[in-house]
């Protein structure tokens, strides 16, 4: 289980809700990753790898790009045009402050350099609008109640 963020093109007058389902759609049919994305690609890793230190990057030709970080899970993900930023329920109180911190740095990097907008399914939302203490106390929440359900 992670928190997620997923990246949306959201046309005038479009419903968040219809964004996401369109993002859902087109993940499904397997398509290369647009030119625009790989342009994107390239200039968000060096920024990735000043926010979070060493990061490992795998590549799948022209299907999909993955950037992870293991001391903290962070995962950000291209596949076709679908763009992600995954982080698991392993932190809580002032850790997974932390660390939602750099989550959200590294989406505000990505809506800069891609000009998709930064979506919160967690809370049905913008992230811009996702404050980070509201962030920080569903995560602690969700990764305690893990924690208690399956030890840790």
């Amino acid at each position: 289980m992670s928190y997620d963020i997923y990246f949306l093109s959201r046309r005038d007058g479009q419903s968040w809700d219809d964004a996401l389902e369109a993002m859902e759609d087109a993940a499904e049919e397997s398509e290369p990753i647009p030119a625009r994305l790989l342009e994107a690609w390239d200039r968000i890793v060096p920024q990735a790898r000043t926010l979070l230190g060493e990061v490992e990057i795998t590549e799948s030709g022209q299907e999909s790009r993955d950037l992870s970080h293991s001391g903290t899970g962070i995962d950000l993900s291209v596949f076709g045009d679908e763009v992600s930023v995954t982080v698991p329920y392993w932190h809580a109180g002032d850790d997974a402050a932390i660390v939602l911190d750099k989550v959200f740095a590294l989406a505000a990097i990505v809506e800069k350099e891609t000009g998709l907008t930064a979506y919160d399914p967690q809370v049905e939302r913008p992230l811009r609008e996702t404050p980070l203490h509201g962030a920080t106390g569903l995560m602690s929440r969700i990764t305690e109640d893990l924690r208690s359900r399956y030890g840790s």
